[in-house]
């Protein structure tokens, strides 16, 4: 793993983050073998730029009845079981799981912590199918030892607009990791995703597997510097000391731009207009309306932030920046038991330096008293990062359609999605 020290930065240079995010969403890898992707409709890696594939689906429909209609095997000692998330007690069984099991660092330093509150937000959108979240229990003592989910979402390649499911979530306890649940679990959760007539989906994984459509690079901003580097999480720069480097993350104490605020009910179709015309310019985006903007976008405390600018005297909303929160627990600090994170989601500009909008966004999480303020690479970030202090991570997060193929694989600039 790369540290700050390696590169030996200048004094004025940002010193380079360690993050768990490198590994964000490592939900899908099933080591460095790829012999279940290999059996599965996804790009091939021997089929890279073989000019007669055509673009779009890989395989055809099935015909529903011809569907399988009962669950795949599991080891006989377990049992599929559909998890409600509205009921508090299941709600915090997948969040104990999570919590205790999910995707850590290398090092071992950090582990995602979503909370609840997130979880019932990121599972219940729209539309969303019950069916679609899907756990493992131990018979006899029925506890819950693996959780996988799925929520539906619109999802516009290049110009067709596609019905996707979108995967996340994957995760097995530590102590079955040798059991090979995860394969029967993605052929599970894909089985009642065709159940749905639904053919195609959207994941993303921190290790290459076959075959990425956009592999991307995520971004920290420090916001609280002597907490990362207490932590861990980021280093002290070469001929930096603690008070330089307090110094140089230093943030004005309010935002700068006229007219910014809090996105409210009110403005969900002049945003949703925004973000539609926005995500236009890019290969690979949502297609969002009303209804998924007031789901995802209306601001949720310490779940999804979101801010636009309205011209005080033509009271037009001309600009938008959001960002969610995924708290990560620090695992053998005896200072500290939480990193509080924010992650860039979607952002538009009309009117106002993407630049300008983006360091109120940093500022308004520092008054939230969020620690680091992530980014990917993706749409336009790339005009932001090093401007506003980020520094690189040293991981990707690779993204992936299932039974749906593009020829090229995009550039992050040319991709408009975020996956959470």
């Amino acid at each position: 793993m790369e540290e700050s020290n390696d590169k030996n930065p200048d004094e004025n240079q940002i010193p380079e983050v360690d993050p768990l995010v490198k590994k964000l969403q490592d939900t899908l890898s099933l080591g460095k073998r790829h012999r279940f992707w290999e059996t599965q409709p996804v790009g091939q890696f021997k089929d890279l730029g073989n000019p007669t594939l055509l673009e779009g689906s890989i395989e055809a429909p099935t015909p529903l009845e011809e569907l399988r209609q009962d669950p795949y095997n599991l080891p006989s000692q377990y049992e599929w079981t559909t998890c409600d998330i509205n009921s508090e007690e299941t709600c915090t069984e997948i969040y104990n799981l999570l919590t205790n099991n999910y995707v850590e660092d290398d090092e071992n330093m950090f582990r995602f912590n979503y909370s609840k509150e997130f979880l019932l937000w990121a599972l219940h959108p729209p539309g969303y199918f019950p069916s679609w979240h899907i756990g493992v229990r131990v018979k006899g003592s029925g506890k819950l030892v693996a959780f996988i989910a799925g929520i539906p979402a619109r999802i516009r390649v290049l110009d067709q607009i596609v019905q996707m499911a979108e995967i996340n979530f994957l995760c097995v306890h530590k102590k079955l990791r040798s059991k090979r649940l995860a394969p029967v679990m993605i052929k599970e959760v894909t089985r009642r995703v065709h159940l749905e007539n639904i053919w195609q989906a959207a994941y993303t994984a921190g290790v290459v597997l076959p075959t990425p459509v956009c592999s991307c690079q995520y971004w920290h901003r420090s916001l609280n510097p002597k907490k990362l580097i207490e932590v861990g999480f980021s280093r002290l720069g070469a001929r930096m000391t603690m008070s330089r480097t307090i110094k140089l993350y230093k943030l004005p104490e309010s935002t700068v731009t006229l007219g910014f605020r809090a996105m409210e009910l009110r403005d969900i179709p002049t945003v949703t207009l925004l973000l539609r015309t926005y995500l236009a310019q890019f290969d690979v985006a949502p297609d969002f309306d009303e209804n998924d903007v007031e789901h995802w976008l209306l601001p949720k405390e310490n779940v999804v932030h979101s801010y636009l600018v309205e011209n005080p005297e033509t009271l037009e909303i001309t600009d938008f920046c959001s960002f969610y929160i995924l708290p990560s627990s620090i695992l053998g600090s005896q200072n500290y038991s939480t990193l509080k994170a924010a992650y860039s989601y979607y952002n538009v500009v009309t009117q106002i330096p993407l630049l300008q909008l983006m360091n109120d966004a940093l500022i308004v999480a520092k008054q939230k008293d969020y620690d680091v303020f992530n980014a990917l690479d993706v749409m336009h970030n790339e005009s932001f990062l090093k401007e506003l202090k980020f520094g690189p991570g040293d991981g990707q997060l690779h993204y992936y359609l299932y039974n749906y193929r593009i020829r090229q694989a995009l550039r992050p600039s040319e991709l408009g999605l975020v996956l959470l």
